[in-house]
């Protein structure tokens, strides 16, 4: 056999052993360069001017809101711990008194306007918490570890900016949370590094869903990034069935319409977006305001939108598609209870007899929204 696999009978033999010399050479400086990680689309090689491989990091977090204060906090104390996940800290923050940039400034955290004006490995990786702006590849391309997403729903459902909404007033049993990594110019379609699930318990609202979203996904964070090599080289593309979106929410999803909507429906809508946006309607051609809720209430088969009075309990019941719901209070020019659009308008409107409850009706929002009206 010849000395050389590379041997060819017209080539001469010096020049074959000096290259099987060279290729064991180069397999010998190859082994030195220890692989580390997977990052977003390239290799990161130990003594190739590499940042640390392993906790902790130096990390730029985007955030707004509350929720992705909760992730902000826990990154902050771990630079504090025994074991520490973040060296460095600091943020990126929109515009306005938002509360991410507030929780920043009352820890002495550096805050950065957006888009941010940052150098090439200046932080290892980036965490985006709920910050509404589309990344650019050259932005997401000065990180090593690119930009990690902490985003509250089992995607790819409910991608968009308004996941925990949706999630409630469609009336999901089951959400979670995603640790994903961000793809420029599109939201929510990066490959997952971590999930988990999350049974929701009856009645809860999208606040308190929001609450409980905002302490789990801090800490699937955290984990992802004690194990971000491991996370990175094992993520996995989304599935492309089961994709749903989740628009922002807006004044248009307040309106009833009490001839479609269940009693199901208005609970459902009510927990999702009443803290907010309280649900509306029309009496007399003029935009009601519904407060309090306290679901199913009343009975008796009546046109949809009939709306009686309850002395009893001093509550509205209002006649929906299958069955009815109750308000405590509404607002019209002013906040009313119960008993007083009872008497200022209902009372007033409606002659009942003797011994019987007066009752009136409120019109479908959809009236409304066909004449282009604005509340």
């Amino acid at each position: 056999m010849d000395a050389c696999r590379g041997f060819h009978p017209r080539r001469p033999l010096s020049k074959c052993l000096c290259a099987h010399l060279a290729v064991k050479l180069l397999r010998s400086q190859l082994q030195q360069w220890r692989p580390l990680c997977l990052g977003r689309e390239y290799l990161c090689l130990g003594k190739v001017d590499t940042p640390s491989a392993k906790p902790p990091w130096n990390v730029l977090f985007f955030g707004t809101d509350h929720f992705a204060v909760e992730s902000l906090k826990v990154l902050s104390t771990s630079r504090k711990s025994d074991d520490p996940v973040v060296q460095t800290l600091e943020v990126v923050a929109l515009s306005g008194d938002v509360p991410v940039k507030r929780f920043a400034h009352q820890n002495s955290l550096p805050v950065h306007s957006w888009p941010p004006d940052i150098s090439h490995r200046q932080f290892d990786v980036g965490v985006v918490v709920s910050f509404g702006c589309l990344l650019p590849q050259k932005l997401i391309s000065k990180f090593p570890f690119g930009i990690l997403n902490v985003h509250p729903s089992l995607l790819p459902r409910w991608r968009g900016p308004a996941p925990i909404f949706h999630t409630i007033m469609q009336g999901d049993e089951v959400t979670g949370v995603t640790v994903m990594q961000i793809r420029p110019h599109r939201f929510d379609v990066g490959p997952i590094l971590s999930q988990e699930v999350y049974h929701i318990q009856k009645k809860l609202t999208s606040d308190e869903l929001g609450e409980v979203l905002a302490v789990k996904g801090a800490e699937m964070l955290i984990d992802t990034l004690k194990n971000l090599c491991e996370k990175l080289q094992n993520k996995k593309e989304q599935n492309t069935m089961g994709t749903t979106f989740a628009p922002k929410i807006n004044k248009s999803l307040s309106w009833l319409v009490w001839e479609e909507q269940t009693t199901e429906s208005i609970d459902c809508l009510s927990r999702a977006i009443g803290s907010r946006i309280p649900l509306r309607t029309l009496w007399m051609g003029r935009t009601v305001k519904l407060l309090d809720y306290v679901g199913r209430y009343g009975s008796g088969k009546l046109l949809p939108g009939s709306v009686f009075y309850l002395k009893e309990s001093n509550i509205l019941s209002v006649r929906c598609k299958d069955g009815w719901v109750g308000f405590r209070s509404v607002l019209l020019k002013k906040r009313l209870t119960a008993a007083d659009f009872y008497n200022g308008y209902l009372h007033q409107s409606v002659k009942s007899p003797y011994g019987q409850p007066a009752h009136g009706l409120f019109v479908s929002g959809r009236t409304l929204q066909k004449r282009r009206l604005v509340a």
